[in-house]
């Protein structure tokens, strides 16, 4: 017995070293195990970084590639529709870059008021939708045809009407007139801001846009001098713009730019987004009704103004308005009665034309007409609601914008559209939209104009495709 528990304490300790051992080893094998893993998994790791910087890099050089394939398809659809301007009778003799192909920039604030920051991309994905082909003219609105029509597709009659109407905005209940009549814009005069502070000129005009599913454009005069409906309120503006011709005379052009570019800021920071400005009409002579509003300088030097006003402005989200086609004169005051302009078809060509035409090679997107009988081109209808006037607009000076009436309710009018009513002799001749005060009276003209088919459906169609396509692109839908 005594001989056993003495070879029993021998073993304690060797088995105690053996255990040990062991266990030493296990470890040790599990460490070599976990390394072997740890390093499998950094070597995955780096292997996945590796292909995902790979596949950056490379989608990036493809993305650039598209980005200068696609600007040089631009550049050369640009050069092609500069070679085509210049081709007209009416080229000017000093090279103006052609814009059209691209919507200008849309500076912004808020989204529900004021356009985005930047033209949405045109939806491409709606494949099977066409636009009325009288729109295939790739203009400068072209890259929205295609949801525009869509949308013009869903919308009922009474909508596609209200579309064309730019109203005076109403004294009282602004915001349900919108909506009953589905009003494409408001007009404010200078009643619309006196007194106001800009955060309520501000609220009203988002009040007014939000007013219907599609928004509307809110446009006003501020053309300088005379005409400031906005800047002569002190508590919008800290100075009442002076005319042009001012400005020009005491600082040249750089002044002008200067100037212009303080507006069109005001304007976009109070929500404006359309300013029916520069006055284009040529006037040198101090007793013409419109030298007051002209720059007051030859073609050249007007064409010259024109054309920096449209960029400043639409660079800051302004829409610019050419008026008043297609060339005010030496005429009358068409507020009071009519204006008949006696001269040569010539006199246009040479010298009226050409700052309009500097405005349309700039991207401007709107042309506002005159009330004036103008004999050579029709002597038998004032400008706004001739045919003959928007086809030379159209085919000869190539635009492809907005067209607007000036204000119908102006006296000149009233008695020279024939057998119908102002509103609807305006959209037969070719207008987009129409300058109205009697909304309830405009709107129900045209409603019955298109009901006895005076007014074919596909006239209106087309104007709303445009207008909404306007709107798309200025970043307002």
């Amino acid at each position: 017995m005594k001989s056993k528990k003495l070879l029993l304490k021998q073993l304690i300790p060797v088995i105690v070293v053996i255990l040990t051992v062991m266990f030493i080893w296990l470890c040790t094998s599990k460490n070599d195990s976990d390394e072997s893993t740890g390093n499998t998994t950094e070597s995955s790791l780096v292997k996945v970084i590796t292909e995902h910087s790979t596949t950056v890099e490379t989608t990036e050089q493809d993305s650039m590639s598209q980005e200068t394939t696609s600007e040089e398809s631009s550049s050369e659809e640009t050069r092609e529709q500069k070679s085509e301007t210049e081709g007209t009778a009416y080229s000017e003799s000093t090279t103006v870059q052609n814009s059209q192909t691209n919507p200008p920039e849309i500076q912004t604030t808020e989204a529900v008021t004021i356009p985005n920051t930047e033209p949405p991309e045109p939806d491409t994905s709606i494949g099977t939708i066409q636009p009325p082909p009288v729109l295939s003219d790739n203009g400068i609105f072209s890259g929205y045809y295609v949801v525009a029509t869509a949308r013009m597709q869903t919308m009922t009659p009474d909508e596609k009407i209200g579309q064309m109407l730019f109203a005076r905005c109403p004294s009282g209940n602004a915001v349900e007139i919108a909506r009953q009549y589905h009003l494409g814009g408001y007009v404010l005069f200078g009643r619309d801001f006196q007194g106001k502070t800009a955060d309520e000129v501000k609220n009203n005009i988002s009040s007014y846009r939000t007013s219907q599913e599609i928004p509307m454009v809110i446009a006003t005069d501020e053309e300088g001098g005379r005409v400031v409906r906005v800047s002569s309120n002190p508590l919008l503006s800290d100075e009442a713009f002076p005319s042009p011709r001012d400005i020009f005379n005491s600082g040249g052009m750089e002044l002008i730019k200067s100037k212009e570019i303080k507006k069109a800021e005001m304007l976009s920071g109070l929500y404006i987004d359309t300013n029916f400005a520069p006055v284009c009409d040529i006037s040198v002579n101090e007793s013409d009704f419109m030298y007051p509003r002209s720059l007051g300088q030859d073609a050249g030097i007007t064409a010259d103004f024109v054309r920096n006003v449209t960029h400043i402005s639409q660079s800051r989200g302004v829409s610019a308005t050419l008026k008043h086609f297609p060339g005010y004169g030496d005429n009358v005051d068409t507020h009071t009665g009519i204006a008949i302009d006696t001269r040569d078809y010539n006199t246009f060509v040479n010298n009226d034309f050409i700052p309009f035409q500097a405005g349309i090679n700039s991207g401007v997107h709107l042309v506002l007409i005159s009330h004036n009988i103008v004999n050579c081109m029709d002597s038998t209808k004032p400008a706004s609601i001739s045919k003959p006037v928007h086809n030379i607009l159209r085919n000869e000076l190539g635009f492809t914008g907005i067209i607007v009436t000036d204000d119908l309710s102006m006296d000149a009018i009233k008695l020279y559209s024939g057998e119908y009513p102002p509103t609807v002799t305006a959209v037969l001749a070719g207008n987009d939209m129409l300058i109205i005060s009697d909304i309830e009276a405009s709107f129900n003209e045209i409603k019955n104009a298109v009901n006895n088919g005076t007014i074919e459906q596909a006239v209106i169609d087309r104007a709303v495709v445009r207008i909404l396509a306007w709107k798309y692109a200025k970043g307002l839908m």
